[in-house]
C-alpha cells in the first residue's frame, strides 16, 4: 500500500464493527483499534499500532473517531 493512501474507517455497524478501506481496497472489518493497525501493518504499514491509529492523519474517521465503537 502507498503510504500517502487515505484511509476510512466508516460508522460503527450493529455489531459494533467498522468497515476499513485504502482508496478502493476494502482491508477488513474492524472492532478495534488493534484490528486497524493490524489492517495498516498488513497493507505495510509495519509500525501501526493502537496510539499510530488514534493520531494518524492518514485516517479519515466517519460517524466517529477512534473511540466510537457502538452504535
Amino acid at each position: 500500500m502507498d503510504g500517502e493512501q487515505p484511509i476510512a474507517v466508516y460508522p460503527p455497524a450493529e455489531d459494533g464493527g467498522r468497515r476499513v478501506r485504502a482508496g478502493d481496497h476494502f482491508l477488513g472489518m474492524a472492532y478495534g483499534l488493534l484490528d486497524v493497525a493490524e489492517f495498516l501493518r498488513r497493507a505495510g504499514i509495519e509500525d501501526a499500532d493502537e496510539e499510530y491509529v488514534r493520531r494518524s492523519r492518514l485516517i479519515e474517521w466517519r460517524g466517529g473517531g477512534p473511540e466510537a465503537w457502538t452504535r
